[in-house]
């Protein structure tokens, strides 16, 4: 058994050096060093990685994504692994340089340091989440980033960290910002493609994003009120996908959208029904919709391109057959969750008996609710190929079937539908998310 051991190292040692600094790239770079102690041939392989991975965080269990600040006594030993693997390094440039702290005990000095030292290094993604104020200003006039994430957690100061007026990276493409203060501008970024940015809807100042080659754009926005007096104004007419989460809390001036092909709008609060009737006028030209349930008594914009809904969280009937009926092409369908009790079932809207191929219902309990709900779906859909239920494990036992069963039953106006039975599966707004992404795939 040792000897075939001592083989399979021996096999693996033998690649080229280039070849072992890219496995090792792969890794944390604290699993990366430790590689040293394996052997001679490897004391020195870890010096050549070109990707720098550090994580010293604690993550609040009971907040999601959400680092915590703490001290825990180790942070002089952390120091010091920074310090020797940017001191002993031979490569000349990074390409990714992740640097994650939590630990109040870091100094804000060593933590600008490091970074400055990773601009220096010709660093192509820089993803920093940190607690202090302020970055060099290295990070912001760097030639060679084409990524850049900053999430700095501004200790005391809730109001958060203050991005600089002045930027100049010439090759970034992809642009993430959490916990910034202010308003700002994104100049200097001349083919700027993708934007994560958190909103705060605080005061009275517009947000005014002008941005031409902007493709990808994600807003989370957070208020804690709002009155509607600022106004987010994008001016971005090659954008293609638009996410916003969070709070609705002011209303959307697009100017030039005829680009826009998909949508995902997940916040959970709004401060009027008018921002969402609003916030959909402005992009009834897309094709795909992801919306999380809101409460509306005014009649919805039709969609004349809209080819793909997803619906998430709970639904009511007449919510769903207003949607349905805005959507004259729609041609696939997911919901989350209904509410179909004492419902009078209406006439089938135009997509049910012309287009509509695909349905998913991807919260199914199996109550009476979703029964009468797949009893409508399938009994109406005329063109009708696919459906797909996402079901609790309680109901897809195969020795006790009953609930496939009694679905398997239901009359198909459809003579080529066919019924799939899977598991729950992921929430809804990040499957959008992968579908976007897979639309992009295959446009390539």
């Amino acid at each position: 058994m040792s000897s075939i051991s001592e083989n399979v190292e021996d096999r693996l040692s033998m690649l080229p050096e280039d070849i072992l600094s890219e496995i090792l790239s792969l890794m944390p770079t604290k699993f990366a060093v430790r590689t040293s102690l394996l052997s001679k041939r490897w004391r020195y392989t870890w010096t050549s990685v070109t990707n720098l991975d550090f994580d010293y965080t604690w993550r609040d269990p009971c907040k999601e994504n959400n680092i915590s600040e703490f001290v825990d006594g180790n942070e002089e030993s952390f120091i010091k692994i920074m310090d020797r693997v940017l001191k002993f390094r031979k490569t000349s440039h990074v390409n990714l340089f992740r640097l994650h702290i939590s630990s109040s005990g870091v100094p804000q000095s060593s933590i600008s340091s490091w970074i400055d030292d990773a601009v220096k290094l010709n660093v192509r993604e820089l993803d920093v989440c940190v607690i202090q104020s302020e970055l060099p200003l290295s990070v912001f006039t760097c030639n060679t980033l084409t990524n850049l994430r900053l999430e700095l957690k501004a200790g005391d100061n809730i109001n958060g960290w203050e991005f600089p007026s002045t930027i100049h990276l010439p090759c970034l493409k992809t642009l993430d910002i959490v916990g910034c203060r202010n308003h700002f501008s994104i100049h200097g970024c001349p083919v700027l493609e993708s934007l994560s940015l958190e909103v705060a809807c605080l005061d009275d100042e517009d947000l005014i994003l002008n941005i031409p080659t902007l493709k990808r754009l994600k807003l989370l926005c957070r208020s804690a009120y709002s009155d509607e007096n600022n106004r987010i104004i994008l001016r971005v007419p090659k954008v293609e996908y638009l996410f916003v989460d969070g709070v609705l809390c002011s209303p959307f001036e697009m100017e030039d959208v005829t680009s826009l092909v998909g949508v995902s709008i997940t916040c959970w609060r709004s401060s009027s029904e008018f921002l969402w009737v609003d916030t959909l006028n402005k992009i009834r030209g897309v094709q795909n919709l992801s919306i999380f349930n809101f409460l509306f008594t005014s009649p919805l914009p039709v969609f004349p391109n809209m080819k793909q809904l997803e619906l998430t969280y709970i639904w009511e009937p007449g919510q769903i057959f207003q949607f349905l009926e805005s959507c004259p092409e729609l041609k696939s369908l997911c919901i989350d969750s209904v509410w179909w009790m004492d419902f009078q079932k209406p006439k089938p809207p135009a997509c049910m008996l012309t287009n509509l191929t695909t349905f998913k219902f991807s919260k199914c309990e199996g109550g009476t609710s979703d029964i009468g709900f797949l009893e409508y779906m399938l009994g109406n859909a005329l063109v009708l190929k696919t459906v797909t239920v996402f079901a609790l494990e309680n109901l897809l036992i195969e020795d006790d079937p009953w609930f496939c069963a009694q679905v398997l039953k239901i009359p198909r106006a459809s003579q080529h539908c066919e019924i799939h039975f899977r598991l729950w599966d992921l929430p809804s707004p990040l499957r959008l998310e992968y579908l976007f992404n897979d639309l992009d795939e295959e446009e390539d």
